[in-house]
């Protein structure tokens, strides 16, 4: 049985093994194809049985011309740039990896939220610059210092990683609200259920957490965020598209929305053109949040089973 992974160096740029998947077939590795290549994506699946891909699409023009693959596994949650509904009309099974990432991309949230509070690498670099020598006072600092004890953070979505985020934002002395279209006891422990205008209008801090879908894309509007405080700070890593960008950065630079801490961004790589690059008091990372390696080996074995359950015939983690 032949395995081909379309782009795997992200997920392994060297400090993990393939070697668990190796031991089910012959494996191909390769660390990137071009996206929008069908016929070089073609060419390297064409005798392929099992596929693994995390941002490479298969269309259903590549589904429908792959004779041999029957299963197709995602080096991500996410599933959207495989044409799922393609996929299984050929009896071809899709899984994904549900949960590998939750304290991972949790973290990462309120390192986000901590960098905006406190701009520890500003000052940082300030400091090696030599201004804290050469200071009148005996510190300094270029942006107001935040105290989040006793503000608000707003979460929209208390899943997994919505959970671990309103459980760190309490330790550190907030009080959690959240919106979320699945209520439970789980959730009431840990936050105070409540409409989605009533986040934005109590929100101190809004924390983005909820999945990609038709109903959520660009929730973070011109007419969402003038229901927001003045001076509310947004975090997003959860999926760019949540984020109507030219929307957020014109609250930016107007002052409406203080601070913006995002590791996504709607197109990926950023493009030269997004306008969150020009405004104020916007930190942005290269969608970084899922990939300590702690997380990336979480994903590792997930592949591994997922892959090992469809030779057994009894598939996991399918989406389709």
């Amino acid at each position: 049985m032949k395995i081909v992974i379309l782009d795997g160096y992200v997920e392994n740029p060297g400090d993990l093994s393939w070697a668990g998947l190796e031991a089910l077939g012959d494996l191909v590795v390769y660390d990137r194809t071009p996206f929008n290549d069908d016929d070089e994506i073609l060419r390297r699946i064409a005798d392929a049985e099992v596929v693994l891909t995390n941002k490479t699409p298969l269309t259903k023009n590549v589904l429908d011309k792959a004779p041999c693959l029957k299963f197709i596994s995602m080096l991500a949650t996410g599933y959207n740039v495989v044409d799922a509904a393609a996929a299984r009309a050929k009896g071809i099974a899709l899984a994904n990896i549900p949960t590998y990432g939750t304290a991972a991309v949790a973290q990462f949230a309120i390192a986000l939220l901590l960098e905006v509070c406190h701009h520890v690498g500003h000052h940082s670099k300030a400091v090696e610059e030599g201004r804290w020598a050469t200071s009148k006072d005996w510190c300094f600092w270029d942006y107001p210092l935040i105290e989040l004890a006793d503000k608000t953070m707003g979460v929209i979505g208390l899943g997994r990683i919505g959970r671990a985020t309103a459980t760190a934002a309490a330790a550190l002395g907030m009080k959690v609200i959240a919106y979320d279209s699945f209520q439970d006891e789980a959730g009431r422990k840990l936050a105070e259920y409540t409409e989605l205008d009533d986040l934005f209008a109590r929100s101190d801090v809004i924390a983005l957490h909820c999945p990609l879908f038709p109903a959520t894309e660009g929730i973070i509007n011109k007419s969402n965020i003038a229901k927001m405080k003045d001076g509310v700070i947004i975090i997003n890593n959860s999926r760019g598209q949540l984020v109507v960008e030219q929307d957020l950065a014109d609250a930016l630079n107007s002052g409406k929305v203080y601070a913006a801490g995002l590791g996504v961004v709607s197109a990926e790589p950023i493009k030269d053109d997004n306008p969150l690059l020009k405004a104020k008091n916007c930190i942005i990372t290269p969608h970084i949040s899922w990939a300590p390696k702690e997380s990336r080996q979480r994903l590792m074995d997930i592949v591994i089973a997922n892959v090992q359950s469809y030779l057994d015939k009894n598939p996991i983690n399918v989406v389709n």
